[in-house]
């Protein structure tokens, strides 16, 4: 399937928590890494070693949640005992190769986690205060266009790319 528009640049996005718009967050957000857990493989018939990716399982996932200050929807975020799901959407300005016009795309990333870092920040006159609130995830899920690409859900055992279950087999024979 060929691509309808060469992706430039995020031309918008806004952060929500449950529904609501997050405001005061900062003008970046960096997207967790997903960094898979690996067993080393050695042994007979093998040159040396290597470490085998093992699918389905990742490593700690962190999102942190920059604000400019404070404000009444950063504190939200510090209950330990309940699950935040955040969801940021943004547009992602396109160009369409044969007729060189711009368009847009949708993309939606959904996390889910519980708060595991909480940072003030500095205070300083005429500055922003840089705080941020850390949350330990649990569950991401990245949409490009309506299109589900990436699922994880590390309590139910769920990890889908592009609406293939990778541990069907798995799964099966367990």
């Amino acid at each position: 399937m060929a691509i309808a528009g060469i992706p430039e640049v995020i031309n918008d996005f806004n952060l929500y928590n449950s529904g609501n718009k997050l405001v005061g967050t900062t003008g970046e957000v960096s997207l967790p890494d997903f960094e898979a857990m690996t067993a080393t493989t050695s042994g007979n018939g093998i040159l040396g070693e290597y470490d085998a990716p093992v699918v389905g399982h990742f490593g700690a996932m962190e999102q942190e949640i920059p604000f400019r200050c404070f404000n009444t929807d950063y504190f939200k975020l510090l209950d330990q005992s309940e699950a935040i799901e955040l969801t940021l959407r943004g547009a992602i300005q396109t160009v369409n190769k044969s007729t060189h016009s711009s368009g847009e795309m949708g993309m939606r990333v959904v996390f889910r986690g519980r708060c595991k870092k909480f940072t003030p920040g500095t205070v300083k006159q005429r500055e922003a205060m840089e705080c941020s609130t850390t949350l330990d995830l649990t569950f991401i899920m990245i949409e490009m266009d309506g299109t589900e690409r990436v699922r994880l859900d590390k309590l139910n055992g769920e990890f889908k790319i592009d609406g293939k279950d990778m541990l069907a087999k798995i799964h099966q024979l367990t």
